[in-house]
């Protein structure tokens, strides 16, 4: 049955002072959702429903059913792979962008949409302090991003044929050893096949080694291979190490490779003046993704795409069914050429909202904090006699383990152990990852209920778990 006016307004106001409760009673939540596998789908009918139900036996289920399969991306105590982040504000807009349903394909199908995005994506490059000239386009995920990249590369290798003809000879890419999973998948789609992805050594920071990426690429081209394109990082998934753009852009330029930046968490540090470092030599990248919403509070998904030649984006991608043309192609942009996707959500609002209700000191007050108290809980780590500290901490994330001097098989058990037993309190979720083969513990702080008490919080547990276990 058709939802009245009435009613929509009811349980309108009663989900968000549901959400507006759950944010003070996040806490009371264990922060991983406890439930088995098959345990939600248990609950559920295994039929749909003849006849419409009441909103009332919905949201009854929903708390009843959902919730407790539901791992909490927004707890305070939440210190696990990165954030989802959200904000009362983006919230809202997302609330009028599903109200209003826009299909945001191209400028005629909602102007309002197109000018905003374009102007939004404006702001943020300001905000960072990325090269003037860079034109932005908000995709879903930065593993989308990355694609048009890797696709466009090939393109501008190809001379813009293998779209028309497929790919002729191969096409290498290369990315540093610690780079995120996102870049085998992309290669895989693209085309150019996972044989022909390098993988580039990393020093003692867990970075890049530019002049092991220099011989490689003149290894592929001894071997009558071409090379394409360079995928670098900032900020890599396991240790948020940052590879060195200066030297790597320089190489690129020498060599005629595509330079894409993987900024997906850490770029908005770059909003900070004291993090600006990371973006020395992004004047030679031929692209650049950071995701809003991972440390800028904006709901998922959201992620911000640039590149230095629009011209090239557009010609990888357009398409000219006559169904979608308008007279006013020429005089506008027209977004569904600018990625894989031709449906598009009203992304911008949610990041308009965000950025204007915090405003830029808002939000580097924000992010200055996460990083504060990453530092804090580094000096725990490094001055305990039983823990040691696995990698630099240049933002808000700390890599450590428990180290008793016993051999590195055994510490890597111990540490299974130990992070198994942190996660099983339901108290802070923490993950894992592998630096230079050795089992490592991730503290990543970013959520925006997060404070110094819950990080002194997860410190007392870490120390008294890592008591129980080596007794």
């Amino acid at each position: 049955m058709e939802m009245d006016k009435k009613t929509f307004r009811k349980f309108g106001y009663k989900f968000v002072d549901w959400v507006t409760d759950y944010f003070s009673e996040l806490e009371a939540y264990p922060v991983c959702s406890r439930v088995k596998p098959g345990d939600i789908r248990d609950k559920l009918p295994p039929e749909p429903p003849i006849h419409g139900e009441s909103m009332d036996k919905i949201f009854l289920d929903f708390k009843e059913v959902i919730l407790p399969g539901i791992t909490h991306w927004q707890h305070p105590s939440w210190f696990a792979y990165f954030p989802a982040s959200n904000s009362p504000p983006s919230i809202l807009a997302e609330l009028l962008t599903a109200g209003m349903g826009a299909q945001c394909m191209i400028w005629q199908t909602s102007p309002a949409a197109a000018e905003l995005e374009e102007h939004v994506l404006e702001w943020l490059r300001q905000m960072l302090g990325l090269p003037e000239g860079m034109a932005g386009v908000i995709q879903d995920t930065a593993s989308t991003a990355t694609l048009v990249a890797l696709l466009t590369a090939r393109e501008r290798a190809t001379d813009f044929e293998s779209n028309q003809k497929g790919i002729k000879r191969p096409l290498v890419v290369y990315a540093s050893e610690e780079t995120h999973s996102s870049i085998e998948k992309g290669v895989k789609i693209a085309g150019y096949g996972k044989e022909n992805l390098r993988y580039i050594a990393t020093d003692d920071s867990l970075a890049m080694i530019p002049s092991e990426l220099e011989e490689a690429v003149e290894k592929d081209k001894e071997r009558g291979l071409q090379p394409a394109c360079v995928v670098a990082t900032l900020g890599t998934t396991s240790s948020t190490a940052v590879d060195p753009l200066g030297p790597i852009g320089e190489i690129c330029q020498r060599h005629g490779l595509w330079l894409h930046v993987d900024a997906a968490y850490a770029g908005t540090a770059a909003i900070l003046p004291e993090k600006k470092w990371i973006l020395e030599g992004v004047e030679n990248s031929d692209s650049f993704v950071f995701n809003p919403h991972k440390w800028m509070l904006t709901n998922f998904d959201c992620s911000a795409y640039y590149v230095k030649d629009p011209g090239a984006l557009i010609r990888t991608f357009e398409i000219h069914p006559e169904y979608l043309k308008t007279g006013l192609d020429e005089q506008v942009k027209n977004f569904r050429d600018w990625g894989i996707q031709l449906g598009r959500r009203f992304r911008a609002l949610k990041l308009w909202f965000v950025i204007r209700s915090y405003g830029v000191e808002g939000l580097q007050r924000i992010v200055r904090e996460h990083i504060r108290l990453a530092q804090m809980f580094k000096g725990w780590v490094g001055e305990h006699n039983n823990f040691e500290l696995m990698a630099p901490v240049e933002f808000s994330l700390v890599c450590f383990r428990l180290n008793d001097g016993r051999d590195e098989d055994a510490l890597d058990g111990l540490n299974r152990k130990f992070l198994e037993s942190l996660n099983q309190t339901g108290k802070v979720f923490l993950t894992h990852t592998a630096l230079k083969g050795k089992f490592t513990i991730r503290l990543a702080i970013a959520s925006r209920l997060t404070q110094e008490r819950h990080v002194r919080e997860a410190w007392e547990l870490i120390k008294e778990k890592a008591e129980e276990l080596l007794k």
